[in-house]
């Protein structure tokens, strides 16, 4: 019975994460470099300086998120996040609030 219990309290654990917020998920994950520009990172919500890394297309940065670019690593801090997740925190992050 243990077992069951602990194996849902996982299932709820992990569906939860999958049905986080993409406010949610920038906020556990991008907000620490993004937020303040650290080591050369875009500032969320600075059309600006977005605007270049746009310009190279969407499968472009999702390669760079992914694979990591620059001081960004592999997944960013985001290692459960999926492809869509992470194209929603990109055009989240890239437009004026």
């Amino acid at each position: 019975m243990k077992g069951f219990i602990a194996g849902l309290a996982m299932v709820a654990t992990v569906g939860a994460a999958h049905g986080a917020s993409v406010e949610d998920r920038y906020n556990s994950s991008c907000t620490f470099c993004h937020s303040t520009g650290a080591a050369g990172a875009p500032h969320s919500h600075n059309e600006a300086e977005w605007k270049p890394r746009l310009a190279k297309g969407m499968d472009t940065l999702l390669k760079h998120v992914k694979e990591g670019y620059n001081a960004m690593p592999p997944r960013g801090m985001c290692n459960d996040c999926s492809d869509e997740e992470y194209r929603a925190l990109i055009k989240y992050m890239s437009k004026s609030k």
